[in-house]
């Protein structure tokens, strides 16, 4: 059984988690799955045309992630808020935002573009799911609120993709 000072020891070493790991990690990937949807929806039905969809999804997510990664890393030196080194969180937040935005890009390699935007939109609902959860366990965020929030987010920028793509 762990003793009080050790047991302080943890819930900091729990808090640095969740500033230093989860916090960047659950941003790149809010931002990955929800920002890369209005490109790639938008060419999807602009052009009915997989690989032109994949290209842009993949043009997006990698672009989201560097972004991400420099905005991470150069918002804040870690040493006022106890957020860790900056070079680290901005890779963490890069790479979430890159996996984010290329895990509903996976699907326009099938080349049927119907049956890759029906497996896109079950990989969007996945991923939304999954950042319900992570804000539901890290945060204390109810679970059908997270839910509420990442759903009428990432509905908002469909809308606007599939508005735009429809043009």
């Amino acid at each position: 059984m762990p003793n009080f000072a050790q047991m302080r020891k943890l819930v900091r070493n729990d808090k640095a988690f969740v500033l230093r790991i989860v916090q960047p990690g659950l941003a790149g990937l809010m931002d990955g799955s929800v920002s890369t949807l209005a490109p790639i929806f938008a060419t999807a039905f602009a052009t009915h045309n997989s690989h032109t969809v994949f290209l842009i999804g993949a043009a997006s997510a990698v672009g989201a992630g560097i972004s991400m990664a420099f905005s991470e890393g150069l918002s804040d030196d870690g040493e006022l808020t106890g957020r860790g080194n900056p070079v680290f969180r901005g890779i963490v937040t890069g790479l979430m935002t890159f996996i984010g935005g290329f895990l509903h890009t996976l699907p326009f390699l099938i080349p049927n573009v119907h049956t890759a935007l029906t497996w896109a939109y079950g990989v969007v609902g996945i991923e939304l799911v999954v950042i319900a959860l992570i804000r539901h366990k890290y945060f204390g965020t109810s679970f059908a609120l997270s839910c509420l929030q990442v759903i009428v987010g990432g509905g908002l920028v469909f809308a606007a993709g599939v508005l735009i793509g429809q043009a």
